[in-house]
This record gives C-alpha cells, structure tokens and sequence, in this order.
C-alpha cells in the first residue's frame, strides 16, 4: 500500500468524523485497501490489426491481463464468464474478439444483451464508434432492437445489422416468436454477450435461462456448421461462483477469468452506523437510528466542503433530493461558496443529458451529486475522490459496484457505508469481513421450478418441436407430461408438438410476475408507469401505498384485480408506507429434512395464505404516524421454505420459558429474513415468513422462511444449504444492536402483521444458538 493512498482517505474520514457530535462515535470499522498495480499484456495475435489500431487510437496501447484471458477463450470458441470489478474494461474483452470475427467473416453476426436500457445504449454507442473506424466494419450497422425501437428501426435491424443490441424481454417475445424472419441472422449468429450477468436472478434469472436455452437451440438447428451454437460470453461483477452461476444460466459448462489485471488506486472504506435519537421512538417504543439519509447528506457536505468530489447512493429519487437538500444546508453554514455545487440525479434521463452530468463532475462544475442506483450502471464517471452510500444497496456485487465509482482510474478514494436501520446493515458493519473480503452471495437461480420450465417449455415447442432429448436435458419430463395431460403439448414419437393455435409467448412474463398484471397508471395522464403482478399487488400497490418509480414518488389510489389495474397520482406526501400481513403455512410435502438431535432443519412445499390487513405510515425520520385498516383478498402461495422444528424441552433448557417461544421464535425469524440476502442474492421482499409455538405438522415449535414466488426462486434452496453460515450471521447481528428489546436494526419487521408483539430479542438468539449448536455437533 502506499502511504499517500492510505492519508488521503484518512484525512477525508477524519473530516466526516469531526463532523459528528461529541457523544456520538459512528464508525465501526475502518480498513485500508491495498491498490493494485495495473498488469498490461501483449495484443494477442489473432487479433485483427485494424481493430487493435481503433483501440490504440483511443488510448488503449495494451490490454490489461484479465481482458487477453476471457477475449482469448472467446476467440476459441470457448463460453466464457469475465467477472471483475466496476472500471475493469470488460468492455474490451468481448468487443475485441467479436470485432475480429465480424472483420474476417462478412456474415458472421453478434447480440448484445443488456438488463436496462441506458447500459445498452451505452454499449451500442461504443460500438458504433469502433466499426465506424475501421474500414472492414463500416457495413456492420450495430443497432438497437428493443420496446422503444421503430417499426422502421427493427426491419433494418432485422435485414441488415449484424450487431444488435437487445434484451431477453424482446428475444423472448419478438425474436425466438418470430424466428423464421430471423434465419440469416441465426444461422450466422457466432456470439453472444449477456452483460452484467449477476442481474439475472430469482424468477427473471430463472426464465431468462430459459430464454438463452432457446436461443441456442434455434442457432444449432439453423446453423451452417453443423449444429454448432453461438460461443456465449458473460460479464459479471464481482461475485461467487462465477463460473457455476454462468453455467446455470446457459446450461452449458463455462470457463471463468476472474483475476482482475487493471490498475485501482489505494482505497479506505469506513462502515459507520448512525447514533439512536433520544427524541423520538418507533413501534412499541422501539428506539429510532438517524435516517442515513440525513446522515449521509451531512458526510457529503464535510467531505466536499475538504475538496473531495463526492457520489451519494440513495435508495429514492425522494430520498436523493433530500439529501442532495441536506448537503447543500450544511454547507451553506461550513462553505457558502460550495452549496451550489450539489445536486440531485435519477434515472430516464437522456443520454445526452448523462453525458453533460458526467463532464460536470469530471471537470469540477458539480461537486456532489446525489443519485439512486442509476448511476450504477453504464455511466463513465471517473476522478471521484468519496462515494457514500445511505444504506446497504441489497447485495455485496451492488455495494462494490457502487463503490467502484470511487477511485476509478487508478486513483485513491474513500468509500462510506452508513447503516439504515435494518438487520443485514447492521451484521455488515459490525461484521466487515463479510463485506469485505471473498464474496459469499451467490446470485441464486432455479431453472427446474416447473412454474418456470412449464410456460416455457410451451414456447420451446411453439418455436421448434421438442424431442425427446431436448426435454431430457432440461430435465422437463414431469413437466411436458402435465402439459400434454393438460392438452397443451402433443406427444408424438418425434416428440412433443404444441396444441394448435397455441401461442404463449405473450402471457410468459419473464420479470416472474404470478397471478397476472397489475397495470400501474398515473391518474389524469393515463400514462403507464410500470406494472406489477397480481401476488405482489396487495403488499406494494395497496390503496393509500407510496409508491416509487424511477426515483418519483406517487401515491396509489386505487386498486382493481378484476381489471387489472392500479390508478397512482403524482404525490410526496413526506412519509412512506410498509403493508402489514398475516401469513400461514401449511407443510405439502416431505421434501428434504435432517434431525439432529432436538432440532429438524428442512426445505419442503409449503402452500402460504397471506392476507394484507393494512399499512403502517411512517415520517422519513422513522417515527411512526399512524396504522391505516385495509381490507384486502386472501393471496395463495405453492412455493419452497425452509422450516426448522425444535422440541419445545429444548428450548427449556436453553432458558425460554414457555411464555417467551412465541416471541423468541418470532423475533429468530423477522431477523433470519432480513439476513437471508447475506448469502442468497435477494431482496427483503423476495422472501417471507411465519413462526409458530405450535407448529403444523407435529405441534412443535417452527420457524418457517419460504420464497415469494410460485414454485420458488432458489432462495430458500440456498438458504437450507447455508444456514450454518445465515443463522449465525443473524444471531450476530442481533447481538450486535445495542437497542435493549429489539428495533428496525435487528428483530422489527416493516412487514408484520402482528405489530413486531410478541418479540424477544434474547430469546431470538439462544434459539438460533441452540440450532447452531446442534448442527456444528453433527458436524463434529
């Protein structure tokens, strides 16, 4: 390390640190890390010399290590996952392979396929670039292919582009649908790049699996060659098991460079969790952290008033702005002349737009900027001295994600965690390692969930009659046989056909709505603001819910399930919303269980009814206004959980009286959710739960955490095969909250249909303990 990287960052963390009262003391870790020095590498030889001179002329006189080694496989045909960090040049490692490959064959063709928009457009203006300069390549015409393309705009794409820069939505929908119109570029199609790979997760990862699967499946029956597919390359932050997650995805085996060549400057990061407030209390008297957005607003300031170009990530547009607010009113008192240098970003601008917001903080014109997590993707940002970060963003992937934004280019930085007030913030700044070294979030996916493989198998047969074999592979067997026992396929001795008129693609939403959609429509304009499905809707979407898109804040109010449809209007009423349920399980299977002595831990079926009985209103602050009563249907559930079963003379001798178990069981499974993230790439609302003093199958004491999705997303898959490492992070991070009952920080659920009563946060963890106990015993 060198010693000037490690005093930047100090010197910039001591200023934030004088910033705070003198009775507070925030930080809870600090570490110094390493930079690393940059490791070029020769051009590779098969690269063609007219493409290697586009990139010279852009600066680029030789590739770093890691990008040689993935463009290297690539250029052997050779599926291949690039996963390394923010600013790494991922770009370059499959632009130079595709690049050469379009050069040397005139019909070879390539698609680019992006989770959001403005990454895509992103990537097709690089591209553009490229081909334009080399002579070979002018003909090449990257183009877009997605929901806002043109009539016009797609035929060219179609016809004469061959490089096209897509999304699985519209594969699913437009291309594998209509792939006659697609043959030419099929059969030449010779690679595919699936960008920021660990986005696909859950149900969207699970179809979008399902979607490459087709695709390469139409290739190899169009193909000139033999039946040889397209080699697939995949970039990828930072996470575990690269390779198997890749693997997952595609259903191929692929090869994973993760040995990161580029050059990062010296970099301090400081895990802070903001002081409980005195003046005000939450649920049940609960105390109350400082938001981390006011906090982090006041961070921002300290640092940019010491010279530091700095970068806050919020959760809201709402929340951005205030903080953006925050930042400016403090430094109207520390340095008047800096307020008018911060500002407030979100996502739907305009490239151009983008653009000139980048050349502002690159050239000194912003100071600070406040922004959601639009600017985690696909903005070239560099020269930042502080990124911030009002809350942990979900993921450890999206943390250094974010935190890459500092630093870039070589350059030394500091990076700031401050802790909202939830369980899995709390764990992490109590327990770095967790965030900072070796991942152990693995992006979670479950291609076999028949609620999955069934629709999509429909389309698989739609587009090209399945054989035997092909069903095989994916291990669809069970699957095809209900649809042809439902009259939707037709085995035949050369497989299965589809029913005729049968033309599924519409209904297969592969964002993984269930139920049906719920259209989201502000009222007055008539503008579609997203949707939502039919599951989800009474949580999220609930007469009198806030509800935010794209940063805005609106208010919902209506909610029709019988037409389909939820009326918002444009509204910050300055508070938020969280819907409170009453959920019950009931045990449909035996699926996989093991005993170890008074404990049962498995990952079985369970049909969950849960009903939303109202919403609770909370000011920004945290303190709570009001309960408002709804009366919403009863949802149904068949999904996956994990269950765990405890004799209740255990739990005696482990000193929880029987009056205790319900609320120790309760408070052990509001904080087992909220840490399940730590080691299954998921949000909060991806999962639920329930406990029981008497349970549903044998009376005994239960703690259930299941899926929210029909079938499961793999969530409670992973989480059954990592408890050891789960439960004993939530029993940390209980412990590690100094709140004397249980708070937001470590056993209150948003979500609680019973009001977070009973909750005992002792009991809590000498259940957990006790599990743990009896499973590290089985292991000894």
């Amino acid at each position: 390390m060198t010693e000037g990287a490690s005093d930047f960052g100090r010197e910039l963390l001591a200023c934030a640190v004088d910033g705070t009262r003198p009775d507070e003391h925030p930080l809870r870790h600090v570490a110094d890390l390493a930079p690393r020095r940059a490791r070029p590498q020769p051009w590779p030889r098969w690269a063609d010399p007219d493409v290697v001179l586009a990139f010279t002329d852009r600066g680029i006189t030789e590739p770093w290590t890691h990008q040689v080694a993935a463009a290297d496989l690539a250029h052997s045909g050779r599926h291949v996952v690039l996963s390394t960090g923010t600013a790494s040049g991922k770009s370059l490692a499959y632009q130079l392979p595709i690049l050469t490959a379009l050069a040397a064959d005139p019909r070879a063709r390539t698609l680019y396929l992006a989770p959001t928009k403005a990454l895509g457009h992103d990537q097709l203006r690089a591209a553009q670039s490229l081909t334009s300069a080399v002579p070979s390549l002018v003909h090449v015409g990257p183009s877009s292919y997605d929901g806002d393309s043109s009539q016009d705009a797609r035929r060219f794409a179609r016809e004469n582009s061959r490089w096209i820069f897509s999304n699985p939505d519209m594969i699913h929908l437009s291309l594998l649908r209509n792939h006659a119109r697609w043959a030419v570029f099929l059969r030449h199609l010779q690679f595919v790049v699936v960008d920021e790979c660990h986005y696909y997760r859950g149900i969207f990862g699970s179809n979008v699996a399902m979607v490459l699967r087709r695709l390469v499946r139409l290739c190899e029956r169009y193909s000139a060659s033999g039946g040889e597919g397209p080699t697939v390359i995949f970039a990828s932050a930072t996470t575990s098991s690269p390779a198997a997650t890749a693997s997952e995805l595609l259903g191929h085996t692929v090869a994973e460079v993760t040995d990161d060549g580029s050059p990062q400057g010296g970099r301090t990061v400081a895990l802070w969790e903001p002081a409980l407030r005195d003046d005000i209390t939450g649920e049940n008297g609960a105390p109350v952290r400082r938001s981390a957005g006011s906090e982090a607003g006041r961070v921002m300031a300290d640092l940019i008033a010491e010279g530091a170009r700095t970068l806050t990530f919020v959760r809201s547009r709402r929340g951005a702005e205030l903080t953006a607010l925050g930042a400016r009113a403090r430094l109207e008192e520390v340095a008047p002349d800096l307020a008018g240098l911060v500002a407030s970003y979100r996502a739907g601008y305009l490239a151009e737009d983008r653009r000139a917001l980048e050349r502002a903080l690159t050239d000194g014109e912003l100071r600070g900027l406040a922004t959601t997590n639009a600017l985690e993707l696909g903005v070239d940002i560099a020269g930042l001295d502080a990124v911030v970060l009002a809350g942990f963003p979900g993921t450890v992937t999206s943390f250094w994600q974010q935190a890459g934004r500092a630093g870039r280019r070589g350059q030394s930085a500091l990076i700031v965690l401050i802790a909202r007030d939830d369980p899995l913030d709390t764990f992490l700044v109590h327990h770095p390692a967790a965030l900072l070294d070796r991942p152990i979030e693995r992006v979670v996916i479950d291609p076999k969930n028949p609620y999955v493989l069934g629709p999509q198998l429909l389309c698989a047969a739609t587009e090209l009659p399945l054989t035997e074999a092909e069903v095989r592979t994916w291990d669809a067997e069970a699957v095809a046989d209900s649809l042809v026992d439902d009259g939707l396929l037709r085995r035949r001795p050369a497989g299965y056909f589809p029913a005729p008129g049968l033309d599924p693609h519409p209904a297969v939403d592969i964002r993984g709505s269930s139920g049906g959609q719920i259209a989201i429509v502000e009222t007055g304009t008539g503008r579609m603001l997203g949707s939502t499905s039919a599951g989800q809707a009474p949580s999220s979407i609930h007469p009198g819910a806030v509800y935010l898109h794209q940063g805005e804040s609106y208010v919902v109010d209506s909610l029709d399930f019988e037409d389909g449809i939820a009326f918002v209007r444009a509204d910050d009423p300055g508070y938020s919303t969280s819907a409170r349920e009453l959920t019950d399980v009931a045990v449909t299977g035996r699926g996989e269980r093991r005993t170890v002595g008074p404990v049962t831990i498995g990952l079985v079926p369970v049909a969950v009814s849960h009903k939303v009985i109202g919403f609770l209103r909370r000011r920004l602050s945290g303190e709570v206004i009001d309960f408002v009563d709804l009366d919403m249907p009863t949802q149904s559930l068949e999904t996956m959980a994990v269950m765990c079963t405890i004799d209740p003379e255990a739990l005696q001798r482990s000193g929880i009286a029987d009056t205790r178990v319900p609320g120790s069981l309760h408070a052990a499974e509001h904080a087992a959710i909220g840490l399940l993230p730590l080691v299954a790439s998921c949000d909060r609302g991806d999962i639920g739960g329930v406990s029981m003093a008497v349970g549903p199958e044998t009376g005994t004491p239960t703690i259930f955490v299941y899926d929210g999705h029909p079938g499961g997303a793999g969530f409670a898959d992973r989480g059954y095969r990592q408890i050891t490492t789960w439960w004993g992070a939530t029993a940390s991070a209980i412990e590690a909250c100094e709140c004397p009952w249980g708070c937001p920080s470590c056993v209150q659920s948003p979500k609680c249909g019973n009001g977070n009563d009973p909750l005992d946060k002792v009991g809590a963890v000498a259940v957990l303990q006790l599990v743990l106990d009896e499973l590290a015993g089985q292991s000894e």
